[in-house]
Formats: structure tokens, C-alpha cells, sequence
């Protein structure tokens, strides 16, 4: 016999309201934009409570803050923890460019955001992020706000240039030891009782007195930076080297590389610098100015020391510049150069190494002086290039280029095996003076110049 149950009806269950939130955001802390990002919130205030299916979660507003890195959004991270914890189902916003203008912090921060059920609406574009084409429309509109706000960049940086140019000076620091900038003036002001502690400062240093011991001065006398804490090395060497006590301004020492990093790197000639003189009051006067210049040059002296072929010569292989090595060898002291890359962890070069007496006599022959000139090499010499083969390449400011070969290696076969010796190595032995080493021929000729030498080996030499 057949058994009936009855299935009784079931009630349709209830649907929790989502909890939605807005996130607005503005880059300029100006009055129009603060007004804009009131009405912003007012209106997810008023959109979000009206609608009977949706729980009001708040709206999260940043001012004066750049979309392009959300680490400095302080509402922004407070939304995201939010919706960790389970505080938030759906945001709502204005626009892509608002959320984020970063490609890749979009996308990460909507992928975190999907991985945890939470919506993200962007009104202007109708995109929802759960939809099933929202992440590849996300990436397009997301690529275009980046350009966007590289764009804007850009645009900003060449006004910045032509107020350089026009004169306009401005000011990246209202307030530096010694000077208020005065707005109305546009231009620094001597505050009278800090000009004193930074004259003391500067004759200090002209006495000699380290940078360690000028801070260390500086705080026995109570004297603070700007913003109120202790002088250390790096603040003192930033003021004494700063042109602004002389009265003169130079414009664009750095720059920003990327405007969506906002890293700012040092200007070393990638772009142009502006020196404006005579902006101001000077507390330093030109004369003391001259002989603080006068003291760094022999304090970078003593430190890293420069000689006629630093920065000069190039290594053909790997690129890297040649350094300087001197040192004892039997009882002899010899000076040579080599690529910089041997000394580098992890770096091999075979480029050749060179006698700095050796070099001095090559550089003599291309040149056709009697013997090594200092300042003819430096005023005329531009590069030398180290080639693969031993031969160097030396380029004259103008335009010239000479070359000089080097000797074939005479080669000996021995009966037995020879503790191994790399090939790339010319010591001083094989570089000796020109009259023990027989040089027996120079030819030099103007335009495709080359200076040939063969050198006789000595007993035991291979």
C-alpha cells in the first residue's frame, strides 16, 4: 500500500539587509572641493537610508589626500578593516578615479574586497565589481584614471618650470633655521636671533670643526632645529651646504621620478636646475660663503680623493667605471686600475687591468705630449674605454678618437703543468718602464690614430 505524507508550505525566509557604506574622497584640501565632498556624504547618507533593503554603514571620507598610494589614506584603511570585519557587504562611490588611481592598488584592493563577498559600486562607470565583467572593465577605466593623474603630473611640473624660468621664487620651506617666508613679501626673512646660531655654525666649520661636533655644539648651547629636535651630522651638513644663507635659491634639486611612487630622487643632471641669486637678505656674506665652498672642496678631498683617470675610464665588457688600487707587492709598491665590477659581490668582469704608470705613458703617446699632462688629460680627455681585447679607446672633447692596440701576448709552452694565472691580469712586471721593455714601435695618425707597442719579454717571462 502506497504511503502519502504531506508537505506542508514553507515560509519564504527573510533576507537580512546588507550593510552598505560610501567612500568619497577629494586630492585638493581646498574650499570648493570640501563643499563637494559634504554634499558626497550627504547624499550616501540620504541614498543608503532610504532604501528599505540596504543598513546604513557609514560613509568614509579622505581630504586632501592623492588616489595614486592608498597606504596614506587613513579613512580608506579604516573602510577596509571594516569590512574584515564583517562590518560592510556593499560600497558605494563616485568614481574610479576616486577610489583608487592606482591600476594595480585598484585591483588588488577589489579582488580582496570579492574574496570577502563585498561589493564595490562605481556610480559614474555602472560597474559592480561582483558582475561578471566588472574586473576587466575595472582594469581599463582603471589604466585611464592612472594616465590620468599622470597626465595632471605632468601638467604641474611644467608650470612649476616656467615659474622657475619667469622668477617666481616661492618657497619649499617656510620656515629654515634663520628665515620665515613672508607671503606677502614673497621672500625669506632674517629672524635675528637664529641668524646668530647659524653664522656660528658656519665659522665653525671654516675653523675646521667636524660636522659631528658642530651638532654636538649646537645642542650644549640649546640651540633646536625647526622642528624642534636635536642637530645631528646629516641636519648640520644639510644647512652648511644650503645656498639659501648666501642669499640664492637653486630650483629643482630633485625631482619626482613617477607620480604614482611619489618618490623623489636627486636632480644629477636629468633635468635643469635653476640658480636665482640675490633673492633675499643674506645672513652668510659672499666672502665667508667662498671659503665654506673652499673647505668642502678639501674635506671631499681627504675623504675620497680624485686622480687624473677617476671617472675617465670605462669598462668595454660590463660598462662600470675603473677604480683606483694601490698596495705592496715584494716589497714594491705599485698603483693600478681595474674594473669597478671585480670588487662587486656577486658581479665577474674579464676586462684587462692597467699600471697607472703604464696608462700615463699610453695616454702621453695618443695625446702626443712628452710625458703625462694632468691638466691637458683632464681639459681634453673625455673617455677612455677599456676593449675586450686589452686595446683602450680614448675620446677627445672634440669629437677625435684615437686608439691604442694591445701587444700580442708572446706564448711559451712549458713540459709540465703551470699554477693557473688569469689571462686578464697586466701586471707591473709586464707593464714595465718603456727602455727595460724594448718599445720598438709608435705610429700615431690624425683622425683614426693608433699608438702600437710590442714589448720583449725578459728572462723567465712567458
Amino acid at each position: 500500500m502506497k504511503k502519502i505524507s504531506r508537505i506542508e508550505p514553507k515560509l519564504p525566509a527573510i533576507q537580512a539587509r546588507k550593510k552598505v557604506a560610501a567612500y568619497a574622497r577629494i586630492s585638493r584640501d581646498t574650499e570648493r572641493l570640501m563643499h563637494s565632498v559634504s554634499a558626497q556624504v550627504s547624499h550616501y547618507s540620504t541614498l543608503i537610508q532610504k532604501n528599505p533593503e540596504w543598513e546604513y554603514a557609514g560613509v568614509y571620507a579622505d581630504c586632501g589626500i592623492s588616489g595614486t598610494d592608498t597606504s596614506k589614506r587613513s579613512e580608506f584603511l579604516r573602510m577596509l578593516a571594516d569590512c574584515e570585519a564583517g562590518k560592510i557587504d556593499i560600497i558605494l562611490t563616485k568614481s574610479i578615479s576616486r577610489f583608487a588611481r592606482n591600476t594595480v592598488d585598484l585591483l588588488e584592493t577589489v579582488r580582496h574586497l570579492k574574496a570577502l563577498g563585498i561589493e564595490v559600486r562605481f556610480e559614474k562607470e555602472h560597474i559592480h565589481s561582483l558582475s561578471e565583467d566588472g574586473e576587466l572593465m575595472l582594469t581599463l577605466l582603471a589604466s585611464f584614471a592612472q594616465e590620468e593623474s599622470r597626465s595632471i603630473s605632468e601638467n604641474v611640473k611644467w608650470g612649476l618650470r616656467k615659474r622657475f624660468q619667469s622668477g617666481e621664487i616661492g618657497a619649499a620651506n617656510k620656515h629654515i633655521l634663520g628665515y620665515r617666508y613672508d607671503n606677502g613679501l614673497r621672500k625669506y626673512v632674517i629672524i635675528p636671533e637664529e641668524a646668530e646660531a647659524v653664522r656660528w655654525m658656519f665659522q665653525m666649520y671654516i675653523d675646521g670643526v667636524s660636522l659631528r661636533k658642530i651638532a654636538e655644539n649646537m645642542n650644549k648651547a640649546g640651540i633646536h632645529t625647526t622642528l624642534g629636535n636635536d642637530f645631528q651630522e646629516a641636519s648640520v651638513r644639510q644647512l652648511i651646504f644650503n645656498e639659501v644663507y648666501a642669499g640664492d635659491i637653486r630650483r629643482q634639486k630633485c625631482y619626482m621620478a613617477d607620480p604614482i611612487t611619489k618618490m623623489k630622487v636627486k636632480n644629477c643632471g636629468e633635468l635643469p636646475q635653476y640658480y636665482m641669486a640675490d633673492c633675499h637678505e643674506a645672513i652668510i656674506d659672499r666672502e665667508t660663503y667662498a671659503k665654506v665652498q673652499t673647505e668642502m672642496e678639501r674635506r671631499a678631498g681627504l675623504v675620497n680623493p680624485t686622480y687624473p683617470f677617476t671617472g675617465k675610464i670605462r669598462c668595454g665588457i660590463c660598462g662600470q667605471n675603473f677604480t683606483r688600487r694601490k698596495g705592496i707587492k715584494n716589497g714594491k709598491e705599485y698603483v693600478s686600475w681595474f674594473c669597478r665590477a671585480k670588487k662587486k659581490v656577486g658581479m665577474t668582469c674579464k676586462s684587462h687591468n692597467y699600471p697607472e704608470k703604464k696608462l700615463m705613458e699610453i695616454c702621453a703617446g695618443l695625446m702626443g705630449t712628452g710625458g703625462f699632462d694632468g691638466e691637458a688629460f683632464e681639459r681634453t680627455v673625455r673617455l677612455i674605454t677599456a676593449l675586450p681585447d686589452g686595446s683602450l679607446e680614448m675620446r677627445f672633447f672634440d669629437g677625435q678618437a684615437k686608439r691604442w692596440e694591445m701587444p700580442s701576448n708572446p706564448v711559451k709552452l712549458y713540459d709540465k703543468p703551470m699554477k693557473k694565472r688569469p689571462a686578464h691580469s697586466l701586471t707591473e712586471r709586464y707593464f714595465a718602464d718603456s727602455a727595460a721593455d724594448g718599445m720598438a714601435e709608435r705610429s700615431v695618425k690624425a683622425g683614426t690614430d693608433t699608438f702600437t707597442g710590442t714589448v720583449e719579454p725578459r728572462a723567465g717571462m712567458a
